[in-house]
């Protein structure tokens, strides 16, 4: 089998365009091309006027090898033909067969006996490590703080529409399936991922209930509600394999023993102990009060940096018609994404950059606070992406030396937390302090003035297509004003400078009434656990396993997943090698 890629169409191509495109692409006549399989497909509209699909492909031929590998050597200048590689997930100490995954029937090379790993936290890097640990017959304990993500629904929008008051443990950060429920359910990452890592975690969101779709799109997503559905499916495929998921389980204490602080289990916020030599620390990045358990205890860790900012809101015709030209509304595009960036040359701002983060289209701006008496914004989306707007975090990099002041000296780990935490006061404070959100025209903020009313249009265009203003979609509500409290000095000038460089981009960004919400601080841990990086435990507390995003090393649903992964690897070998000497 061959993989052919960067084969480009036009938008309108049919599926015997697509055909002859291979058998020319490839100089050999209709009749050897026996079959093709989508690998990826991608959009490719650097040139509005001329915008085209780009297809990933793998091909069945009707050659022998030898001829098939003539064929690979004609081309073999070009880096687009080439073998179709093994992307196929193989487990580092079992081999499980497919009746022996389904009935639960562990391979005996691995040691089942003495504790079983604990996994803490149940979004995408604790469900993948338990998954895996699971499949490898370890029967993994996987504990969450929050509640079960039916539950935890029903929490996180009564809250939002003012029906339920704010639940500290069942949030848009806390509960079943992690921060990431609540979003648009992104499945690609900004660093480039092994392939049979990201295939497995695919193939297991597919098996768990997800679109078969997010298989061969180039940026997949899922979606929020089916996100919901996803995280029960995986649970599911966890218990039937041996494993157990437990909820309301706030773990306060890991239980250490000897000079040598090696894990022995952990204890829960109700008293009960759980004894265990393995425990994957899996929390998101919201984890606040467990960080600072964590650190009373002595565990390793540093402060990294992050980036904070605001949410923007366009109409998203506007953002259709900045991407796609006369081509925005066609079928096979679909509401349109953007990914911006801006590297400051300000007095105050050179070396810090600007970006986009988390952009949703056809989505909604929501409350996403894990703390009472705070205002934090995140984005969501359906898997439809049908709602009106259009929108993104816009933000900007802090580095070590911008959270020192706010910690308890130089070297305070938990300096970033208190940072955002003071953002996130201010922003509660000046949206009236009841969990709406400050907000501001980008007109306004762009002038330094307050915003009191909708702009008004001021010449020709579309009122329906672009409307003098956005509806805020945020939730539980805005409160215009300014944003000049929420937000460091040095943040709003670089806003204020790459919003003009995004204009020129695309055109219509700057619009007087696209709306700014703030303050967006979570958009990664504000620091890391180290950790070695062969057997990924902790570098002075062994038998702890810092992972994902809490931990400092993912950011996002697919780094977090295979993370994970790659951890429950560790923890297997690391079995294999016998249980840990007791002090």
């Amino acid at each position: 089998m061959l993989r052919l890629s960067q084969l480009k169409l036009p938008l309108d191509h049919s599926e015997a365009d697509l055909q002859l495109a291979i058998c020319r692409r490839l100089r050999i006549p209709p009749g050897q091309l026996l079959q093709h399989r989508l690998v990826k497909r991608s959009v490719d509209a650097r040139r509005r006027s001329a915008i085209a699909l780009v297809y990933s492909l793998d091909l069945v031929l009707d050659l022998d090898a030898r001829a098939e590998q003539r064929l690979l050597q004609r081309f073999g200048g070009d880096p687009h033909l080439r073998a179709t590689p093994d992307t196929t997930y193989r487990f580092p100490v079992v081999s499980l067969l497919p009746e022996r995954a389904e009935s639960g029937v562990a391979d005996p090379e691995v040691p089942a006996q003495g504790p079983r790993p604990l996994v803490v936290g149940a979004g995408p890097c604790g469900f993948f490590a338990a998954l895996l640990l699971a499949q490898m017959g370890l029967r993994p304990l996987l504990l969450e703080r929050g509640r079960p993500v039916k539950q935890r629904t029903a929490d996180t929008f009564g809250f939002w529409r003012g029906q339920r008051p704010f639940e500290p443990e069942s949030n848009a950060q806390f509960g079943e399936g992690g921060a990431g429920t609540f979003s648009d359910g992104k499945l690609y990452s900004q660093v480039s991922e092994p392939q049979a890592y990201v295939r497995k975690v695919l193939e297991e969101l597919v098996a768990a209930g997800a679109n078969p779709e997010i298989l061969t799109l180039h940026h997949p997503h899922i979606g929020t509600f089916k996100l919901a559905t996803v995280v029960r499916g995986l649970r599911a495929q966890i218990e039937a394999l041996g494993g157990e998921v437990r909820f309301e389980a706030r773990v306060e204490e890991l239980l250490l023993e000897g000079a040598e602080r090696r894990v022995r289990g952990v204890r829960l916020a109700s008293g009960e102990t759980i004894a265990a030599d393995q425990v994957v620390l899996a929390l998101g990045h919201s984890a606040r009060d467990t960080f600072t358990a964590l650190h009373r205890q002595g565990v390793a860790m540093a402060p990294k940096p992050f980036a904070i900012g605001l949410r923007i809101e366009h109409p998203q015709p506007l953002i259709d018609r900045a991407r796609w030209g006369e081509a925005a509304g066609h079928p096979r595009l679909g509401p349109a994404e953007y990914k911006l960036v801006h590297h400051c040359t300000g007095p105050t701002t050179t070396g810090r950059s600007v970006y986009s983060f988390c952009m949703c289209p056809g989505g909604l701006v929501v409350g996403a606070t894990s703390e009472p008496g705070c205002v934090v914004t995140n984005g969501m989306s359906q898997h439809s992406r049908n709602e009106r707007n259009a929108n993104s975090g816009l933000v900007v990099t802090v580095e070590p030396a911008d959270l020192a002041p706010y910690g308890t000296g130089p070297d305070d780990p938990l300096a970033g937390v208190a940072f955002q935490r003071h953002w996130e006061e201010r922003a509660f404070t000046a949206g009236g302090g009841d969990y709406r959100a400050p907000a501001q025209w980008v007109g306004d903020f762009l002038a330094g003035q307050t915003s009191r009313a909708a702009p008004q249009q001021t010449g020709p265009g579309d009122p329906i297509a672009s409307p003098p203003s956005v509806a805020a979609s945020y939730l539980p509500g805005v409160r215009l004003g300014s944003l000049e409290p929420c937000l460091p000095p040095v943040v709003l000038d670089a806003l204020r400078e790459a919003l003009p460089a995004f204009e020129r981009r695309l055109p219509g960004y700057t619009m007087a009434g696209a709306l700014l919400t703030g303050v967006e601080t979570r958009t990664s841990s504000p620091l890391r656990i180290p950790r070695d990086p062969v057997s990924r435990e902790s570098l002075n507390t062994p038998g702890l396993y810092p992972a994902g995003e809490g931990a400092g090393y993912a950011g996002g649903i697919l780094s977090a997943a295979i993370d994970g992964i790659q951890v429950a690897e560790a923890v297997a070998l690391a079995r294999l090698s016998g249980p840990p000497a007791s002090g």
